[in-house]
């Protein structure tokens, strides 16, 4: 049966006339999110002497944003669907505000670490809720291309912007406003949200709470990720890491039996069974790791090896921001309505490899112009030229019911594969250094010539671990060709395998829309 046919009135089925004027407050939030997750990085050293944390905890400042906001994403979308979307993202964005002033004003350790939990735990409110009030609010392909462009290059590049800003802040001002630079972004987004925003009528999944599922969800993903943030401190093959490894396995198992089951799951499997949904989930979450990699590494490349400052460095990634926004606004939201999005994110995966690949032959005197300049044009070009089709068909298809969990796994997509992507990558680089270091110590016999030695091996290590992102990128790209088989938004196409599953064919042609 066609999804109009439960007889919704004109009024509903017309486009939500201030939409635009939303996506601005809910683009501010997601660039608030996303730059929060790098912001704090550069502030890290001067906070941890100012707070007196020891090396072995300084990790946990990162470590425990990224614990409560993997850990509680999909249970942040199934509030959204259940609340209500602009309800949650609202107080998602207070929160927020709150648990920002609360680290920007830490008095010690304990006091900063409970800081970043909460926003970690308000971050997995709002950022789904977010993506799904895009979802539901532009249904029109032309305008969902735009709009959905938008959003992808502020969720590819603002973790370059949090550099930046972190840069900034750090040296001209305090550490803490890395923290207090949040409460003006969420309260003018909270506040235009609360104003402008409609939410569409009859859109919510009014089932009672999967509580099995979200304690299931929660402490695997928990689990998943403080194992990959162990792995790069302890070693893979260190026995609590392996444990951690094996309580995920079977917790996560265990969810995915639970959420057969039960009669009103926490995520319906349909979400992420359906093979475009899951080539985009499994695409993105490995070029993030790719991507989360390459931060680290041209963070540390520029200011330890080349010597750049904070403020620097952060600028010195504005070309990413620029290939970003460009391949998502004018590349990604051009060609949506007109090619299948698998013609978008394979060739945009392919192009960040190459850009990728460039950078593999970095050495100690390298050229930003000449090496580092044009890698991340090119890499900003593929990343937010794939971004864009993903985020939008993320959500492309599910019923208004569904559009918060499905919300909800872009980002947990995004956060398991950063955490994988640091320690991964960190650990081979690491690794390589060491290597390097070993085989060419004897040669090394003046003190100048031993500081020149461990610059080439802290690069030999980077350009390990680069070739490995190369390799993640090119299977992204052939699973984004593989797996998505949909055809242009309102091309009215669809997969062949999706025709026996009755309203499935309509799930594919018809933009989402809550009745």
């Amino acid at each position: 049966m066609p999804k109009t046919a439960s007889g919704p009135s004109p009024a509903d089925l017309a486009p939500d006339p201030s939409r635009w004027r939303a996506l601005v407050f809910i683009a501010l939030a997601q660039l608030m999110v996303v730059l929060d997750a790098t912001i704090v990085n550069i502030a890290l050293p001067s906070a941890q002497l100012d707070l007196g944390i020891s090396d072995g905890n300084r990790q946990w400042v990162i470590t425990a944003y990224a614990l409560a906001f993997g850990g509680l994403l999909l249970f942040g979308g199934r509030i959204a669907d259940l609340w209500g979307r602009k309800r949650t993202f609202v107080v998602g964005l207070l929160g927020f505000a709150a648990a920002s002033a609360l680290g920007g004003a830490a008095t010690g350790e304990a006091m900063l670490l409970g800081s970043r939990a909460l926003q970690g735990a308000f971050g997995a409110l709002l950022a789904p809720a977010a993506l799904s009030l895009l979802a539901v609010m532009f249904t029109d392909a032309k305008e969902r291309a735009k709009a959905f462009g938008i959003y992808g290059a502020i969720a590819g590049g603002g973790g370059a912007v949090g550099l930046i800003l972190g840069g900034v802040l750090t040296e001209y001002l305090d550490w803490r406003w890395t923290f207090f630079v949040n409460i003006p972004f969420a309260v003018v987004a909270a506040a235009g949200a609360y104003f402008v925003i409609r939410e569409p009528a009859g859109g919510r999944n009014r089932s009672p709470l999967d509580i099995p599922g979200v304690v299931l969800s929660t402490l695997g993903l928990v689990t998943l990720v403080y194992g990959f943030t162990r792995a790069e401190s302890d070693g893979w093959s260190d026995t609590s890491t392996v444990g951690l490894f094996f309580v995920s396995a079977v917790l996560l198992a265990a969810f995915v039996l639970v959420e057969s089951k039960v009669a009103s799951p926490l995520l319906p499997l349909r979400v992420i069974t359906e093979r475009n949904r899951g080539g985009v989930y499994l695409s993105l979450g490995l070029a993030i790791i790719a991507m989360f990699g390459l931060f680290l590494f041209l963070t540390y490349y520029l200011q330890v090896v080349k010597g750049f400052s904070p403020v620097k460095t952060g600028f010195a990634f504005l070309p990413m921001i620029a290939g970003m926004i460009t391949g998502s606004t004018q590349i990604g939201a051009r060609l949506m309505t007109r090619v299948a999005p698998r013609l978008l994110m394979g060739p945009g995966f392919l192009t960040a490899a190459a850009g990728m690949l460039l950078l593999t032959q970095l050495e100690v005197d390298s050229s930003y112009a000449g090496l580092i300049l044009p890698a991340q044009l090119l890499l900003g070009l593929g990343m937010g030229t794939a971004f864009m089709p993903a985020m939008s068909l993320s959500t492309h298809g599910v019923e208004a019911r569904d559009s918060g969990v499905a919300s909800a796994m872009v980002n947990t997509s995004q956060q398991v594969g950063g955490a994988i992507g640091t320690a991964l990558l960190n650990t081979i680089a690491a690794s390589a250094t060491t290597a390097y270091i070993t085989d060419h110590a004897a040669a090394a016999t003046s003190p100048q010539a031993q500081k020149l030695l461990q610059l080439q091996g802290m690069v030999e290590g980077y350009s390990a671990a680069i070739w490995w992102a190369v390799g993640i990128l090119l299977v992204s790209a052939a699973i984004a060709v593989t797996f998505i088989n949909t055809g242009r938004p309102g091309s009215g196409s669809q997969p062949a395998a999706d025709g026996a599953e009755g309203d499935a064919a309509d799930e594919v042609r018809i933009p989402v829309v809550a009745h």
